[in-house]
């Protein structure tokens, strides 16, 4: 199959997913409240705390947990930068178990708070982390993966970073330029259907690495797929 043919498959898969061909494609993520266009910080917050507790679990759930988590005045709370970083980690844990936002008692409290502090004691607000990084996803990436990485636990791994980065300008609706920068990860199922779809080879799907399997992605779609 030559990169023609390949592309036009993905085409047709891209369609049929748009015009609803493949079924129930409604992602985790919409599982989300009705945003005002005023409320841009109480958006990112929550398309950006819930990230980090996103980690061998069913997303589906997770973003269902968050939404009855935002949804409940006594718990909403936790999505404050200012409110996290300083609350009682008792109280946090009560909050965010309440509806199962947080399964893991200890560490992921200590995960959420860590990163709420980061963000709130160097930037105040995640809009102001944005606009540090002048809203591009590279400059955002040194500053997550790099200058401040310690301070972003699970958040900052490539696979949730690049994933989050996609969530915050799609549904957070945050202008990032370099988009096409941001890597898609290949799990089990990406890379069966890259082999169905003739990107790599079943061999090479034993013996590349995730890496080298992107950069095949990248080299097949450079200039078909701009933003």
């Amino acid at each position: 199959m030559n990169r023609d043919e390949i592309i036009n498959n993905c085409r047709t898969l891209l369609a049929a997913y748009k015009n609803g061909g493949l079924g129930q494609t409604t992602m985790p993520e919409e599982s989300h409240p009705e945003f005002a266009d005023n409320e841009i910080e109480e958006r990112l917050a929550y398309f950006t705390l819930p990230m980090a507790l996103n980690y061998q679990r069913d997303s589906y759930k997770l973003w269902q947990a968050a939404l009855a988590t935002y949804n409940d005045e006594a718990t909403k709370k936790v999505f404050s930068l200012s409110e996290a970083a300083a609350m009682n980690p008792a109280d946090l844990r009560e909050r965010l178990t309440k509806y199962r936002l947080a399964l893991q008692p200890n560490r992921h409290i200590e995960i959420w708070q860590k990163i709420a502090k980061t963000i709130f004691q160097k930037w105040q607000t995640l809009e102001n982390l944005l606009r540090a990084a002048d809203y591009d996803f590279l400059q955002l990436r040194d500053i997550i993966q790099k200058e401040y990485r310690q301070g972003f636990p699970y958040l900052s791994g490539p696979k949730i970073f690049n994933y989050w980065s996609f969530i915050i300008s799609t549904y957070g609706q945050s202008p990032l330029t370099n988009r096409d920068f941001i890597e898609i990860a290949p799990d089990t199922h990406i890379i069966k259907c890259s082999v169905l779809l003739g990107v790599i080879t079943e061999d090479e799907a034993q013996k590349l690495s995730k890496s080298q399997i992107s950069q095949r992605w990248r080299e097949l779609l450079d200039g078909y797929c701009p933003y």
